[in-house]
């Protein structure tokens, strides 16, 4: 059997901030247009009618979740292999924490073809009222994001770990680790808030997610161009 050339850090920079980049592109396309098209915030009835007439849009929204949780897999994958020279049972960890949010965020994503299939399939009116069919499906939607949310608290500790291992190498910059932490306690502290501080006003974490997309940015133009350590 021959020899399997190990996958450079190059390649592996280039096939994270591409994965990255695909992830900027599908994420939003779900999060920030299509279910905001359809689900109206505990109106149960509306939100029933408008994935109703519009069936291909939820869909689509579904897939493109799908795709992105894929695309998390993959992520990992590459960051595994880039963070390995720096310290290979840290990034292990760092990779796992990242996998675990990416099997919640599956799991999670069941809610939403059941909710989907619960006003899609005929059947169900023969046992349910439709006021009822609508309502449970509802809660259905509302759990996606429940489940999926609660699980960023992994992706959350990825990132920190993330960060150091950014700090602690020697061809990254530190600058990198430090957003990269930053952006760990935003996802963390959102996610936290409606547990543990519900009144307290976090909105300035959502503009955390930033560090992120730097990060992509320099894995595609300078870290595709690193030399074997």
């Amino acid at each position: 059997m021959k020899n399997v050339k190990p996958i450079s850090l190059s390649k592996a920079a280039l096939i994270a901030g591409l994965t990255l980049l695909g992830l900027a592109i599908v994420a939003p396309f779900a999060e920030m247009y299509a279910l905001p098209k359809l689900i109206v915030s505990f109106n149960a009835s509306e939100t029933a009618q408008n994935i109703i007439a519009n069936k291909s849009l939820f869909v689509m929204a579904i897939l493109a979740y799908l795709l992105a949780f894929i695309l998390d897999l993959i992520v990992t994958w590459a960051l595994y292999i880039f963070m390995k020279p720096v310290n290979e049972d840290l990034s292990l960890l760092t990779a796992w924490f990242r996998l675990v949010y990416t099997v919640i965020s599956l799991v999670a994503l069941n809610n939403l073809v059941t909710g989907y299939r619960l006003l899609t399939t005929p059947e169900y009116l023969t046992i349910f009222q439709p006021e009822q069919l609508h309502v449970q499906a509802m809660i259905f939607l509302k759990a996606f994001r429940n489940h999926w949310y609660f699980g960023l608290i992994f992706f959350a500790l990825h990132l920190f770990l993330l960060g150091y291992l950014a700090i602690k190498s020697d061809f990254i910059p530190k600058i990198m680790g430090i957003l990269l932490i930053i952006t760990g306690l935003g996802y963390l502290l959102n996610t936290l808030k409606p547990y543990l501080f519900p009144s307290v006003n976090t909105d300035f974490a959502l503009y955390t997610f930033f560090g992120e997309l730097i990060f992509m940015v320099w894995l595609l133009i300078k870290g595709s161009r690193l030399k074997e350590i």
